[in-house]
Protein backbone atom coordinates (compact mmCIF):
# COMPACT_ATOMS: atom_id res chain seq x y z
CA UNK A 1 0.00 0.00 0.00
CA UNK A 2 1.41 3.36 -1.04
CA UNK A 3 1.08 6.01 1.66
CA UNK A 4 0.78 9.62 0.60
CA UNK A 5 1.71 12.75 2.50
CA UNK A 6 -1.03 15.11 3.61
CA UNK A 7 -0.65 18.80 4.32
CA UNK A 8 -2.22 19.86 7.62
CA UNK A 9 -2.26 23.52 8.64
CA UNK A 10 -3.76 25.76 11.30
CA UNK A 11 -3.63 29.45 12.16
CA UNK A 12 -1.48 30.79 14.98
CA UNK A 13 -1.65 34.31 16.34
CA UNK A 14 1.57 36.20 15.63
CA UNK A 15 1.74 37.12 19.32
CA UNK A 16 2.35 33.47 20.20
CA UNK A 17 5.39 33.34 17.91
CA UNK A 18 6.64 36.60 19.42
CA UNK A 19 6.17 35.20 22.95
CA UNK A 20 8.08 32.06 21.99
CA UNK A 21 10.75 34.08 20.13
CA UNK A 22 10.37 31.70 17.17
CA UNK A 23 9.86 32.20 13.49
CA UNK A 24 7.30 30.17 11.53
CA UNK A 25 9.81 27.46 10.56
CA UNK A 26 11.11 27.01 14.12
CA UNK A 27 7.56 26.93 15.50
CA UNK A 28 6.46 24.38 12.91
CA UNK A 29 9.43 22.10 13.60
CA UNK A 30 8.92 22.37 17.38
CA UNK A 31 5.20 21.60 17.03
CA UNK A 32 5.97 18.52 14.94
CA UNK A 33 8.52 17.33 17.53
CA UNK A 34 6.25 18.00 20.51
CA UNK A 35 3.28 16.31 18.81
CA UNK A 36 5.39 13.28 17.96
CA UNK A 37 6.76 13.14 21.51
CA UNK A 38 3.29 13.31 23.04
CA UNK A 39 1.98 10.55 20.75
CA UNK A 40 5.04 8.42 21.57
CA UNK A 41 4.52 8.92 25.32
CA UNK A 42 0.87 7.89 24.98
CA UNK A 43 1.94 4.78 23.04
CA UNK A 44 -0.04 5.96 20.03
CA UNK A 45 3.06 5.94 17.78
CA UNK A 46 6.18 3.81 17.74
CA UNK A 47 9.58 5.47 18.01
CA UNK A 48 10.06 5.14 14.25
CA UNK A 49 6.68 6.64 13.38
CA UNK A 50 7.16 9.45 15.93
CA UNK A 51 10.52 10.25 14.35
CA UNK A 52 8.87 10.27 10.92
CA UNK A 53 6.13 12.64 12.12
CA UNK A 54 8.76 14.96 13.61
CA UNK A 55 10.71 14.95 10.35
CA UNK A 56 13.76 13.18 11.81
CA UNK A 57 15.53 9.89 11.35
CA UNK A 58 15.18 7.58 14.36
CA UNK A 59 18.71 8.41 15.50
CA UNK A 60 18.20 12.17 15.10
CA UNK A 61 14.89 11.93 16.98
CA UNK A 62 16.61 10.08 19.85
CA UNK A 63 19.36 12.71 19.88
CA UNK A 64 16.73 15.48 20.00
CA UNK A 65 15.01 13.69 22.87
CA UNK A 66 18.33 13.55 24.72
CA UNK A 67 18.91 17.28 24.13
CA UNK A 68 15.43 17.96 25.52
CA UNK A 69 16.17 15.65 28.49
CA UNK A 70 13.29 13.35 27.55
CA UNK A 71 13.29 9.71 28.57
CA UNK A 72 13.92 7.47 25.59
CA UNK A 73 12.75 4.34 27.37
CA UNK A 74 10.09 5.00 29.98
CA UNK A 75 9.63 1.78 31.96
CA UNK A 76 7.97 1.44 35.35
CA UNK A 77 9.99 -0.03 38.23
CA UNK A 78 8.08 -3.29 37.85
CA UNK A 79 8.87 -3.47 34.11
CA UNK A 80 12.57 -2.84 34.79
CA UNK A 81 12.58 -5.56 37.47
CA UNK A 82 10.96 -8.00 35.03
CA UNK A 83 13.49 -7.16 32.31
CA UNK A 84 16.43 -7.73 34.65
CA UNK A 85 14.84 -10.86 36.08
CA UNK A 86 14.46 -12.28 32.58
CA UNK A 87 18.01 -11.25 31.69
CA UNK A 88 19.40 -13.06 34.75
CA UNK A 89 17.77 -16.29 33.56
CA UNK A 90 19.80 -16.25 30.31
CA UNK A 91 22.63 -18.82 30.14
Amino acid sequence: MLEKNMNISFSVNEGILLSLKENVEEFTQNMRFMSALMLLRKNRLSLGKAAELAGYTKLDFINKMQLEKEAIFDYSEQEVAEIFSDACKLP
